[in-house]
């Protein structure tokens, strides 16, 4: 299937959930916030939400600074 990731297509495999995606991203453990369709899901969801063909992802990185 395909989904749109920070809006450009990115493969992924069929029933892929996010949790295999940021873990595919390397970003397991990283602070991150995600939302598919433009709603947030908490990380604690990663693992349930399972992806579907289009979904329109956003995976948002902290930075921190000074």
């Amino acid at each position: 299937m395909q989904i749109e990731l920070n809006g450009k297509p990115h493969p992924l495999p069929d029933g892929a959930t996010l949790e295999q995606l940021i873990a595919a991203l390397e970003l397991t453990g990283r602070a991150v916030a995600v939302a598919v369709n433009r709603q947030v899901v908490p990380s604690q969801q990663w693992a349930a939400h399972a992806l579907a063909e289009t979904d329109k992802v956003d995976v948002v990185r902290a930075i921190g600074g000074g």
